[in-house]
């Protein structure tokens, strides 16, 4: 077996890439905050039930074998609100709020920093698991 490509190894990658590629475009928000015009961009939500239901098709399905798991209702993902439409524009027309991208750029950061982390433990626990260590 492939190490790298096991469901919870593949969808840890998955989500550090979009964090990276999220980074990329707050990071742009933050250089243009002068920029006349400008409207801040953000990537859309990774939708958890869609990423589930992928891995079920390569076998790896999570299932709900006790009443007491949490169940997932699709339809409940998180969207990330429009800066253009939700802040109020600078004279010059720029919608950027450098405090909320700061903000999202902290958060973002710390996300990909915790799958770093569980991508590690688990290859560490795998290697462990057959006497590589």
């Amino acid at each position: 077996m492939n190490l790298p490509e096991m469901p919870l190894l593949s969808m840890l990658r998955e989500r550090m890439t979009w964090l990276h590629q999220r980074q990329d475009v707050l990071s742009q928000n933050v250089a243009n905050a002068d920029t006349p015009g400008y409207v801040a961009r953000d990537l859309k939500p990774q939708d958890f039930t869609s990423l589930l239901k992928g891995e079920a098709r390569h076998g790896g399905a999570l299932l709900s074998t006790n009443p007491r798991h949490i169940s997932m209702k699709p339809g409940s993902s998180l969207r990330f609100e429009d800066m253009a439409a939700g802040g109020v524009p600078n004279p010059n027309g720029n919608a950027v709020s450098l405090e909320q991208e700061m903000i999202k750029v902290s958060e973002t950061q710390a996300q990909f920093q915790a799958a770093a982390n569980l991508y590690a433990k688990a290859m560490t626990l795998m290697k462990t698991a057959i006497g590589r260590v």
